[in-house]
């Protein structure tokens, strides 16, 4: 990774299914970590390849309390949540910035993604590119699925078992209310 004007921090905390983790700099989210077993595992998947990065308790802490709130069965938005992308070209911008966008509840299908990207044809890209998302969660690419229903592929930490967790999770806030 490039050297940064502003020194980078992250944070790990435990979660319901786990321990989470946010990297970013004092402006930007720069990686997210679905929850895994163990803090040092969650560290490790975060700081790959970064070798200046300090641990940071108060690091994006009302993200955190968010977070928090999301693994416990209630509504959260990080739409809103600054994420740094200008390491991506502008296709692979546009489908996350249009993945980021989907609401929570909803799902989309990778060629909708593709298409809303300017790409008709481009589910396939779509989920290439959606399996390179550094930010899962705050970027919701388990809330993209299959055109035949099924849930796809999903790269981040806990596979489509967190995949299948996290889109359960949102039903059922959906029909309780939080």
């Amino acid at each position: 990774m490039a050297p940064r004007k502003n020194p980078l921090k992250y944070v790990t905390f435990e979660v319901k299914h786990g321990y989470f983790g946010l990297l970013g700099d004092q402006n930007v989210l720069l990686r997210s970590c679905l929850p895994v077993k163990s803090k040092q595992t969650c560290t490790d998947a975060l700081l790959v390849d970064i070798d200046n990065a300090e641990f940071d308790r108060s690091r994006f802490k009302n993200l955190q309390e968010q977070i928090a709130t999301y693994f416990k069965g209630c509504y959260a938005d990080f739409s809103d949540v600054a994420v740094d992308l200008k390491t991506f070209n502008s296709f692979s911008r546009k489908i996350l910035t249009a993945c980021q966008k989907i609401r929570f509840g909803q799902t989309m299908t990778y060629g909708q993604i593709a298409k809303i990207a300017g790409s008709i044809k481009g589910a396939r890209a779509a989920g290439n590119v959606l399996a390179k998302n550094p930010v899962p969660l705050i970027i919701p690419c388990h809330r993209v699925v299959c055109s035949n229903g099924g849930l796809g592929g999903f790269s981040a930490a806990g596979g489509t078992k967190i995949k299948k967790i996290l889109l359960d999770l949102e039903k059922k806030v959906i029909r309780d209310r939080c």
